[in-house]
């Protein structure tokens, strides 16, 4: 029986799809489909793949998204494997750490590479597609996997199918986006496909190929690998080789000289057509496509009224949104941030990200809601010299033991019972009660009960930013 790996690549910041996805917490760990997250809907997409046996899922992603990711594994019960970049060198390098981590033990699994920010409507044809694509990996192949076009995508890369291979085709040639003519004289044709950026390949076979077409990448990943360190759940390689790692695709560092080059020490380029739902979901206009709709094409999520509009999408995160009499509109509501868009121009949201990253604007990377390993914190006010936050702290959760040098804190505990250590001191606080804790004073807030810990910080000083803390100890290694 054939053993698959499930590798998720959890890169990118989604910046289209802002004000819900920012640069600390992406679109991949939003729940814009369904319940699940997109990267938990990722990972539960391979269950129950018939006459396959499934390994646990690896996820490969950056240090800041460790916990939450760590965390959303953990309610689905998918007690995975977290390979962490010290930072983000593409998908090339991303999957030869992830090759070299399925190896460790001997072991030559079939990789399903997959993004973490995709939707998938059709499950059954995706398991279809994999199981055909499992038996061709297994023989030697990388295989990769087009998705059948239904209309002149200017937004995607295509892939065009050459001569009929196992029940696929040998991939004749990558082609990068096109112009709106060209796209559709590609559809015409019907011989090219999106390219999807899903893979299937053996282990051994992708880095026997990545050696071949880009040993740079090859040679930096193995030192990266082998001075590396596991930590738990978590297992990291080393930032200085790693930062020696040029930045590449797996397209363009592997997949196109299959396509390019005949070399007897390359393995074949296969492409899998693949009608299944499938979108990346690049932008707000992409969402509302794969959402369901009302009789006139409107989409409403949250605390949301319609009146007289059509194909419309409103999502409200807490505020009422109200529309009356609006066509083609894309309204974004979320605590700190509200977007107002016309269908037509979703892909330019990003243009909006860009301009508040230059005037310094923390909307660009951060919610108000802000997750820690420990649980979260939302900034529910903030004046000169003062700022305000709810926090929640998971049964168990233990903040670092710190101090500031610029602030004071107040605590007071709404619900559930804190562990306080304040200076030599340490204390509960339970519901109805408060603590001070003075600018300088070494503390430590945590969770000893079962039930979630939720209390209301002020805090008042000169300084409130979060880099005015100094950090003694930590149980989460930061």
């Amino acid at each position: 029986m054939i053993t698959i790996q499930p590798v998720v690549l959890s890169g990118g910041s989604g910046t289209r799809l802002w004000p819900l996805s920012r640069e600390k917490y992406p679109k991949q760990l939003l729940s814009l489909v369904g319940e699940d997250s997109l990267l938990q809907a990722t990972v539960r997409r391979v269950d129950g793949i018939d006459g396959v046996a499934l390994t646990e899922p690896m996820v490969v992603c950056g240090e800041e998204y460790r916990f939450v990711i760590a965390e959303q594994l953990r309610l689905m019960n998918r007690p995975g494997r977290i390979v962490l970049e010290p930072l983000g060198r593409n998908t090339a390098p991303a999957l030869t750490i992830a090759a070299q981590a399925a190896i460790k033990n001997g072991a030559d699994v079939v990789l399903l590479v997959m993004p973490a920010d995709h939707v998938i409507l059709d499950g059954a044809a995706f398991q279809a597609a994999v199981r055909q694509g499992a038996t061709l990996a297994e023989q030697g192949a990388v295989i990769t996997f087009g998705i059948t076009p239904d209309a002149p995508e200017t937004g995607y890369g295509y892939i065009q199918a050459g001569e009929a291979y196992a029940g696929a085709h040998r991939i004749a040639r990558f082609v990068e986006k096109p112009d709106l003519a060209t796209a559709q004289s590609y559809l015409d044709a019907g011989t090219y496909l999106w390219n999807s950026g899903i893979f299937m390949v053996r282990a051994s076979v992708w880095l026997a190929a990545i050696a071949a077409c880009r040993p740079d990448i090859a040679a930096a990943c193995g030192t990266a690998w082998e001075q590396g360190q596991t930590d738990g759940e978590f297992t990291r390689v080393e930032k200085t080789a790693f930062a020696q790692c040029p930045s590449d695709s797996i397209d363009y560092a592997v997949m196109e000289r299959l396509a390019s080059l005949a070399n007897a020490k390359l393995p074949v380029g296969v492409v899998i057509p693949l009608r299944a739902g499938w979108s990346d979901v690049g932008s707000w206009d992409a969402l509302w496509q794969v959402l369901p709709k009302d009789a006139t094409g409107n989409v409403a999520q949250g605390d949301v009224l319609l009146q007289d509009c059509a194909n419309t999408l409103a999502l409200s995160e807490g505020r009422l949104i109200a529309c009356v009499g609006v066509n083609d509109l894309i309204v974004v509501e979320t605590a700190d941030a509200i977007l107002v868009c016309h269908k037509d121009a979703t892909q330019d949201v990003k243009k909006i990200v860009d301009r508040l990253k230059a005037q310094g604007r923390s909307e660009s990377s951060i919610h108000r809601k802000v997750f820690r390993p420990w649980g979260w914190y939302d900034g529910v006010d903030a004046g000169e010299r003062f700022q305000v936050k709810r926090i929640v702290v998971k049964p168990q959760g233990i903040l670092s033991l710190q101090m500031h040098h610029h602030r004071a804190e107040h605590w007071i505990v709404v619900s559930g019972t804190a562990r306080v250590t304040c200076g030599e001191k340490s204390f509960l606080v339970s519901e109805n009660q408060s603590t001070f804790i003075p600018l300088g004073t070494t503390h430590r807030l945590e969770n000893p009960g079962r039930v979630p810990l939720e209390m209301i910080e002020v805090q008042s000083g000169s300084y409130l930013g979060e880099d005015d803390i100094v950090r003694f100890e930590d149980v989460y290694g930061r």
